[in-house]
């Protein structure tokens, strides 16, 4: 198989290209980057709307990961960067996969529970309404973009990633040294749920997306044990042994990080409905254990 990554140097791109290779699959680096040694890579520039995308001919599946990251104070210099930086650069591919005489037979391309916005306490699967807000309108269009390419034949996959759990980026990541210095403990109120997904299971769903072929649609990219905040963060402190009882109140996000705050003190009870009624098998269903796993291997 010869597969096409966007996004392929952030968390879940590298995860994913040492995943892939390792099976042997050959990959092309769809990046902005002249060359990414020693990958085969393909150019594009979203910004000025050039795409070298001639290069993608005879590739059998794209997965398009690349975006600004949502972790920044939402500027409205910002706010327009992570829109455009995901919906216009679907857009772009799309074109571009539109001009091929042989078009890949899947898309996977990347969307987040934020689609959902603050869900309360409803479970929420594929089905479930999108939100209204900022995060849910990007990924409302984002998706729109990506699911233009199912009018090209091409099977289309957007994947509705929640919390990806790893050392090496991410949320995780940020919280690592204030819980090990004994600093951490439940955000706002703490009952907000957390999907979350170990790194693992964000590669081996992809993996699986790939093969699926009477998979479509929205996919929630999350364990089927979502969490509240302050479970999660009982739990990290426990794997941690370090304490994990100072809150971060919810005044002092917003203070600090505006309307961004709202990433950590809104949630989405999101479930995997798609993925396990499809047969996906998750290595790692509980947190206690994915956490065990990332922070003893450093994944």
């Amino acid at each position: 198989m010869r597969v096409a990554i966007s996004g392929i140097t952030g968390l879940i791109g590298t995860a994913l290209r040492e995943g892939l290779g390792a099976e042997g699959t050959e990959l092309v680096a769809l990046t902005r980057r002249k060359s990414l040694p020693p990958l085969t890579t393909v150019t594009w520039d979203v910004n000025k709307g050039r795409f070298d995308a001639g290069s993608l001919e005879g590739v059998d599946a794209v997965v398009h990961l690349a975006g600004a990251p949502v972790a920044q104070r939402w500027t409205k210099t910002a706010k327009q960067a992570i829109r455009d930086s995901r919906v216009k650069s679907t857009e772009l591919l799309v074109e571009g996969l539109r001009s091929l005489k042989h078009r890949p037979k899947v898309v996977v391309s990347a969307s987040a529970v934020g689609y959902y916005g603050d869900g309360g306490e409803k479970e929420l699967t594929e089905t479930s309404l999108a939100g209204t807000g900022f995060l849910p309108d990007v990924c409302q269009a984002w998706e729109h973009a990506a699911m233009e390419a199912m009018g090209l034949g091409i099977r289309t996959v957007v994947i509705r990633t929640g919390i990806v759990l790893s050392t090496r980026g991410g949320a995780l990541k940020k919280m690592l040294l204030p819980f090990r210095l004994g600093l951490g403990g439940p955000v706002g109120s703490g009952k907000q749920w957390m999907p979350w997904i170990h790194i693992d299971d964000t590669v081996g769903a992809i993996r699986f997306l790939l093969d699926k072929d009477d998979l479509m649609g929205a996919v929630n990219l999350t364990a089927p044990t979502p969490v509240r905040n302050e479970s999660f963060s009982r739990t990290l402190g426990g794997v941690l042994r370090r304490p994990a009882i100072l809150p971060a109140p919810a005044f002092g996000l917003k203070l600090a990080f505006g309307k961004m705050s709202e990433i950590v003190l809104e949630g989405q009870r999101a479930v995997p409905a798609k993925l396990e009624e499809a047969g996906y098998v998750f290595r790692y269903p509980e947190l206690k254990a994915a956490l065990e796993d990332v922070l003893r291997n450093d994944k």
